[in-house]
């Protein structure tokens, strides 16, 4: 265990932690929301520090982040836990833990990590799978002894971040892709167990804080795939972030809790698709659909083909010096 970060103590061995929006007021011996950081007779710990559940060496593109060293390769690393609980959870057996006295997970050491990247060549290390916010100290650490072998990292988020914390990572990150998982607030609430507003006031932190930011919404059928909450996220992301923010429109498939309905409808997917561009965003991919045209990026000022993909592998790459090979058009994001 080690000390928690952004927690206050209250009267009667009670503290408040401050890591994000829940604000969780936990009494002696509770856990948080997330279920992994506890009060101890007055101290807040987390319980996943330096426990790793989950690493893996993942192409960057599989964050998704298409404009972050293409083709490069990313030490991927989580813990148990989550501050959210989606019902649609993809990595719900790692991510919706319960508190027990043990906490599942490999005991390795930040700078083991960092060895194991710089050891497979790996260009970032990305805290990723579950939510990265909640082993914020474990990250950070990472990401600390990282810098000294000039390796960035990438946040693969939630975004249901307070801005202080948000703060004192960024300068370590190469990139980062938050969710913003819809346009309504009784969704967060119900469906995905948190709010929406300070995940926009998030990606509007980092966009202000200079990290390149890609954003994904998944289209969950009867929640998120409505017209207006399409055309309201593409026309937040280019008024608010940029029109050079990429948006990643992922296919839904049925799981954990959420078994009632279909896998998204690739129409609905290719017109969200369309919508975003329209709106004015240069860049905007389909996702979990292998082989879609969608995948692929092209240049926003004259058209060519830049990066032709295949599911996470890149097979063709007209990027030069950050330039497209055909017209020298800037490309935005962050290239070798």
């Amino acid at each position: 265990m080690k000390e928690a970060l952004y927690y206050s103590k209250l009267e009667n061995q009670q503290v408040q932690c401050h890591l994000c929006p829940h604000e969780c007021r936990i009494a002696d011996q509770k856990t948080g929301i997330c279920n992994v950081r506890q009060n101890k007779e007055g101290v807040l710990y987390s319980l996943v520090y330096e426990r790793a559940i989950a690493t893996h060496i993942d192409p960057i593109e599989k964050k998704p982040l298409f404009h972050v060293y293409p083709a490069s390769h990313s030490l991927s690393i989580a813990t148990a836990g989550c501050n959210f609980r989606c019902m649609f959870c993809q990595n719900c057996d790692i991510s919706q833990v319960k508190y027990s006295d043990t906490i599942t997970g490999e005991r390795i050491q930040a700078k083991d990590i960092v060895r194991a990247a710089h050891d497979n060549q790996c260009r970032t290390i990305a805290f990723t799978y579950t939510e990265p916010t909640i082993f914020f100290e474990y990250a950070l650490d990472i990401a600390k002894e990282a810098a000294e072998k000039q390796i960035k990292c990438v946040f693969i988020s939630n975004g249901f971040i307070n801005p202080e914390p948000m703060k004192q990572l960024a300068p370590f990150l190469a990139g980062a892709n938050i969710d913003l998982k819809g346009w309504d607030e009784s969704f967060y609430r119900k469906i995905i167990g948190g709010r929406l507003e300070p995940v926009l006031n998030t990606l509007k932190l980092l966009k202000q804080l200079g990290v390149w930011l890609e954003v994904t919404t998944l289209i969950v059928p009867g929640y998120a795939d409505s017209e207006q909450t399409l055309q309201s996220i593409a026309q937040f992301i280019k008024t608010e972030l940029g029109p050079e923010t990429p948006w990643h429109i992922s296919r839904f498939h049925p799981q954990y809790k959420m078994t009632d309905r279909d896998a998204t409808p690739t129409s609905v997917i290719k017109k969200a698709v369309e919508m975003g561009s329209r709106e004015g965003l240069r860049y905007v991919y389909s996702g979990n659909i292998p082989g879609d045209d969608g995948e692929h990026t092209h240049c926003y000022s004259c058209g060519a083909m830049l990066l032709k993909r295949y599911g996470f592998r890149i097979i063709e790459n007209n990027v030069r010096n950050g330039k497209c090979s055909e017209c020298g058009a800037e490309i935005d994001g962050v290239f070798a």
